[in-house]
């Protein structure tokens, strides 16, 4: 089978699509073909080495966290799923960016039927993140709450379930994202120089939480708006976080098979959607996170293995 390594930290010029061994399901495992797998900042973060200390890497390795895909083999000790079936997934591995990938069974959960492969093979990651970030702010009917990079592969997520919480939700982005979150029940507002003053406008000067999931400085503005520390949470910006006490909550306080089948659910209801902005070939995986690393992406970059 056909899997991006990297034996080395380094940008783009590091991945590498290599042919290893197919591998076989131990106990309470499966083997899932791949069918989409989605792409997140995080993993460039890992691979270029800027996480070392909290996500230390063993060479080589491979990545990705999400898919979407068909079992192929079930191991010894499985129930309720069988070879055939159609799943949505995450494995801790850094692995599913791959042609195979080897799942735990609490890792996995149906395919619903009306969801899309490459939405199924990028929810897991984006989706727990944007479940995460909404809990940690504590959201009420009508309270409002900010969500910068809100357009993005998270933020589109954050600013639809923070709207199914009852809360009023601003969206800061670009000029191009405005329709969309228009379109989506949201408050727009464009980034950039005097944001404060449009965010002000645009709340009647009442802002209660703030998930920043983009970074530089968006922490530093939701304390300028008078949003107290323990209702900011950032997904991104670990140094303010730690010098302000405000919540990191992401994609680990979420990864559970429970939380990913509650996504499902929304996606097959109609109440989330996940736009996707790119597939790519798994053997353009250089070219899929060149896109990725500009930070414009409206929604999420796919693989197609």
């Amino acid at each position: 089978m056909k899997a991006v390594k990297f034996e080395k930290y380094g940008g783009l010029d590091v991945l590498k699509i290599e042919d290893i061994q197919r591998p076989v399901p131990a106990d309470n495992q499966v083997l899932v073909k791949v069918k989409a797998a989605g792409i997140n900042p995080g993993e460039a973060s890992i691979r270029e080495g800027k996480l070392a200390k909290q996500f230390p890497t063993t060479f080589p390795s491979g990545e990705g966290s999400d898919f979407a895909g068909i079992i192929e083999e079930v191991g010894k000790g499985i129930t309720g799923f069988n070879a055939g079936d159609e799943v949505i997934g995450f494995t801790d591995n850094r692995a599913s960016h791959a042609e195979y990938v080897l799942a735990e069974a609490d890792h996995i959960v149906p395919r619903p039927a009306n969801v899309p492969w490459e939405q199924a093979g990028a929810l897991f990651v984006a989706g727990t993140t944007a479940w995460a970030s909404v809990h940690a702010v504590s959201l009420k009917p009508g309270d409002t709450v900010v969500v910068s990079g809100a357009a993005g592969g998270v933020g589109s997520l954050a600013v639809q379930l923070a709207k199914n919480a009852g809360a009023n939700v601003i969206g800061l982005a670009g000029e191009s994202n405005q329709q969309w979150l228009k379109d989506h029940g949201i408050t727009a507002v464009i980034y950039g120089d005097g944001q404060a003053d449009r965010i002000k406008t645009a709340s009647a000067g009442k802002v209660d939480a703030f998930i920043d999931t983009f970074g530089k400085g968006y922490v530093d503005l939701a304390l300028e708006l008078g949003v107290p520390a323990d209702r900011i949470n950032t997904i991104i910006d670990f140094e303010a976080a730690q010098k302000h006490g405000v919540k990191t909550e992401g994609s680990a306080k979420a990864a559970t098979a429970e939380v990913l089948a509650e996504l499902a659910g929304l996606l097959a209801s109609g109440k989330l959607e996940i736009t996707v902005a790119n597939t790519y070939p798994l053997d353009k995986v250089r070219d899929a996170y060149a896109e990725l690393e500009q930070r414009h992406t409206h929604g999420k970059i796919v693989l197609i293995p």
